[in-house]
């Protein structure tokens, strides 16, 4: 079960949801079908508990938002952005250790 601190993000309510954002946005671009975003998924969950409040951390179906997946040239899953005043301020591609999302998340939010 994700965690309560993770939304959900679509073609639709991108712009508002994380290119608007006023705090840095976490987003896990994913499929159901992908075995390596299933072994991510945890991790994502840490670090919106752990962040939460302070940053906003989402998910975007990659097979059921394709105009965003195709924005920002998703050709691999999963793949995590860091957002900061809609601007992309880290990228990571595969499986990426929560320790590694955390540091960046604190990194990114210092500037």
């Amino acid at each position: 079960m994700a965690s309560a601190n993770v939304h959900t993000f679509t073609d639709a309510n991108f712009d508002a949801e994380v290119l608007n954002s006023q705090v840095p946005v976490l987003v896990d671009f994913w499929a159901e079908w992908c075995m390596p975003c299933k072994l991510l998924a945890p991790a994502i969950d840490a670090v919106a508990d752990q962040f939460a409040g302070k940053i906003k951390v989402g998910k975007v179906d990659t097979d059921s938002n394709r105009a965003i997946s195709v924005k920002f040239g998703i050709t691999a899953i999963p793949t995590v952005f860091l957002f900061k005043g809609g601007q992309v301020a880290k990228k990571f591609v595969g499986l990426t250790k929560k320790d590694d999302l955390a540091a960046a998340i604190t990194e990114v939010s210092a500037r």
